[in-house]
């Protein structure tokens, strides 16, 4: 999964770009337990998702392009009501691809961030046209507004 998030996404070339590491996914479990998910079909994790709850404020300065990916993730505070979610990442082997499988890991993570907080709106930053269709599709699954950078 880490080669392929490299591939995708070169956030280890990019210090605007989170790279997700053992710290920053603990890190994340702090901020909420559905921030990562994997599906594991038995053989060994084949999707890997990442949301990050935040604010409003942090989203449109994200959107605007105000602050980094790093950044958002650095200024989203611990410990407070999160009214938007940012669909970092969905990661899922090429095999397994079409199945509806990243969907529903998505889905499942922001239905249980939205369990503990009033979520009014989806963000994204597309780094390719499947990651954006997946991000369009639930969010009219679960009619919430989308924004991308």
């Amino acid at each position: 999964m880490i080669q392929l998030s490299d591939a995708i996404f070169s956030s280890r070339n990019d210090p605007n770009q989170l790279n997700v590491d053992e710290n920053v996914m603990e890190h994340l479990q702090l901020i909420h337990p559905n921030s990562i998910s994997e599906y594991d079909d038995g053989n060994g994790p084949i999707c890997w998702i990442l949301c990050i709850p935040t604010t409003l404020d942090l989203m449109n300065q994200f959107i605007n392009q105000k602050i980094s990916e790093k950044e958002l993730y650095e200024l989203t505070p611990l410990n407070t009501k999160y009214e938007a979610i940012y669909l970092c990442s969905a990661l899922l082997l090429e095999e397994f691809r079409g199945k509806g499988i990243a969907q529903e890991l998505c889905i499942e993570a922001i239905e249980g961030i939205k369990k503990a907080h009033s979520i009014k709106a989806l963000f994204l930053w597309a780094f390719s046209k499947e990651g954006e269709k997946l991000a369009e599709k639930i969010s009219g699954l679960i009619d919430l507004p989308l924004y991308k950078r």
